[in-house]
């Protein structure tokens, strides 16, 4: 399936996004909203897989609304905005970044929930430089990531950083060599997705959602989520599968 500057391909139930080019990223990655709509109704898909073709398949300007008038600013922001269509997505997505993730493109994968970068990846967000801020989640996301003081620092100043400091402040998770990128995310993704999709699920909504809450309410959604799991068919597989000391069956129900 082809949506001009991405492709998409499953194996099992891992679904990878393939971003091919990044030429006119404002009318063509609108298309990413379609696309994350079909993967939300595809019961068989459990965990996404973002990566690109190219060096500089993150790299993307920092300005993509350019002049518009106040008139239509809001609806454009939405056409504009690729974090977003990631972001509502309610299974685990995998960012693997297999060159420098600059402006928006660092703004994307800020987005998804485990990030694996090569190397010689850069990351910034130098909206600053040219006199604007990040919109598409930057000043949000990075900080609740990497906390307020090194988000403050990378977006006043607009630094670029490597893979290596990016790592320590915790901006990704993992440093890999550039020919193992891709069977290092789908290691990762084909584990997840031999857990029960549900779980899976329940789990990325009690994180982000508790993040936004006192302790107390965030614990009562953490145990209605789990008592939600007893009564699922899959948690009666992995009772049954512990007990018989196989390996669980899980169905999506």
């Amino acid at each position: 399936m082809s949506y001009e500057t991405l492709t998409l391909q499953k194996k099992e139930h891992v679904v990878v996004i393939n971003m091919i080019s990044l030429g006119n990223e404002a009318a063509k990655m609108a298309r990413l909203s379609d696309l994350c709509a079909e993967i939300i109704s595809d019961e068989a898909a459990r965990v996404i897989i973002l990566t690109g073709a190219g060096q500089h398949s993150f790299s993307m300007g920092t300005d993509l609304l350019g002049g518009v008038s106040k008139v239509n600013e809001e609806s454009q922001r939405k056409v504009c905005s690729i974090a977003s269509p990631i972001a509502r997505l309610d299974r685990p997505v995998i960012a693997a970044i297999n060159g420098d993730a600059i402006g928006q493109g660092l703004e994307l994968i800020l987005a998804c929930d485990i990030r694996i970068a090569i190397e010689t990846a850069g990351f910034g967000l130098p909206h600053i430089t040219t006199g604007l801020i990040p919109w598409d989640g930057g000043t949000q996301r990075l900080s609740r990531l990497v906390g307020r003081g090194k988000a403050m620092e990378m977006i006043l100043t607009g630094e670029i950083i490597d893979a290596q400091e990016a790592y320590r402040i915790g901006l990704i998770n993992r440093i890999v060599h550039p020919d193992e990128l891709m069977a290092v995310a789908m290691d990762i993704a084909q584990e997840m997705a031999s857990r029960g999709s549900i779980a899976l699920r329940y789990t990325k909504e009690a994180i982000y959602k508790g993040m936004d809450m006192t302790l107390e309410q965030g614990l009562r959604l953490e145990g209605d989520l789990y008592f939600l799991l007893q009564t699922t068919s899959d948690r009666t597989e992995g009772v049954t599968a512990f007990r018989e000391n196989k390996t669980p069956r899980f169905e999506g129900r």
